[in-house]
């Protein structure tokens, strides 16, 4: 680690944000109180930006039955990172490691209409993954994830639009939250049987994501080998203070999911038809975006965002109580404010502790 590059863990700690212990196990941070508000106020800035865009959001259990992740192509080409399935009587229960097959069963939970299509569907659900040991770090990688995540069934002809506009909520919210992509990644498949095998499929989706980048006019680079393991997708990259690169956000155009759950909805023409599944996260899982902000802003967080925005320092005791009155009213106002009085150190001491609070 640099020392003189700012990094979350040392961040996280100084700012009482979040820890772990040896007894909860590695990738298994847990949020302190004022992390709890940083993680709070971030998820809903995202609720309430989806909701502007449309979205409704659900609740979705963070177990099912391995059956369900055998129809989703998760047990077979995602094996690997799921945690082992659990005997639960006569059922077998998995922690899942994703959200789409859950929102997949909310579509057909009923007959749809193409009336109501596009159907946006949002959740800030758990996921679990088995990530080893030697790939957990702070909380950029850890095995119980917070996920931002929305799933779009639409028609073909509603793909691209629904795809470019998740594509533009991404750009507002990284302008809101000053966050820099670095470049728009393409990706796709690479060789072996990682990858669901429809050829045709794939090239369907490629080419209407394609269509989305240049409607949107982003330059970007094609990955082999870094798509999903049912279609591509495309990713929008950040980078920390080292320069290292990695995946935050994505938008995915899915025709196998769909198939797979056989949803359906009925046209004008009283015929059966299947929707296309447009996968979008805005900021992809929660505590990779908290740790990638305290990064981008060395620790001090937008106003907006910051578990304490006011800190009232009196110079003697004697202000006490004009300073508390003033602490009473800015929470009145709606303003995260504490006291900081002098039994708590001297004024430069209790300047240089609040020095990464806004105000």
């Amino acid at each position: 680690m640099n020392d003189r590059l700012p990094d979350h863990r040392r961040l996280g700690r100084e700012l009482g944000l979040f820890d772990t212990d040896p007894l909860m196990g590695a990738g298994l941070p847990y949020w302190l109180p004022d992390g709890a508000v940083v993680r709070h106020t971030l998820e809903e800035y995202i609720r309430e930006a989806e909701r502007r865009a449309g979205y409704r959001h659900v609740y979705s259990p963070a177990l099912g039955k391995r059956e369900l992740y055998e129809i989703s192509g998760h047990w077979d080409h995602y094996r690997d990172d799921m945690y082992p399935a659990m005997q639960v009587g006569a059922d077998e229960v998995v922690l899942r490691p994703s959200l789409c097959p859950h929102h997949a069963l909310i579509y057909r939970s009923r007959s749809r209409s193409y009336r109501e299509l596009p159907l946006r569907i949002a959740e800030l659900g758990g996921m679990y993954r088995a990530e080893l040991s030697g790939v957990l770090g702070g909380l950029t990688r850890v095995r119980a994830i917070q996920l931002n995540d929305a799933h779009v069934f639409c028609t073909l002809e509603q793909a691209v639009e629904e795809a470019r506009d998740a594509l533009k909520l991404i750009a507002r919210a990284y302008g809101d939250l000053g966050i820099e992509a670095v470049r728009h990644r393409l990706s796709l498949p690479g060789e072996g049987g990682k990858y669901v095998a429809d050829p045709e499929l794939w090239q369907r989706a490629t080419a209407l994501l394609k269509e989305v980048l240049a409607e949107v006019g982003v330059e970007y680079e094609e990955a082999a080998g870094e798509a999903a393991f049912y279609g591509p997708k495309i990713d929008v990259q950040i980078a920390d203070p080292a320069g290292r690169e990695s995946t935050l956000s994505t938008v995915q155009i899915d025709f196998h999911q769909p198939a797979r759950f056989d949803l359906h909805y009925i046209g004008a023409d009283g015929a059966k038809h299947r929707p296309v599944m447009v996968h979008r996260s805005i900021i992809g899982s929660v505590e990779r975006a908290v740790a990638h902000l305290l990064e981008a802003h060395s620790g001090a967080l937008p106003a907006w965002l910051a578990p304490v925005q006011l800190v009232v320092l009196p110079v003697a005791e004697e202000q006490h109580d004009q300073a508390a009155a003033v602490v009473r009213e800015a929470w009145e106002r709606g303003l995260r404010a504490e006291l900081a009085g002098p039994a708590e150190g001297s004024l430069g001491a209790r300047i240089r502790a609040a020095r990464l609070v806004p105000y």
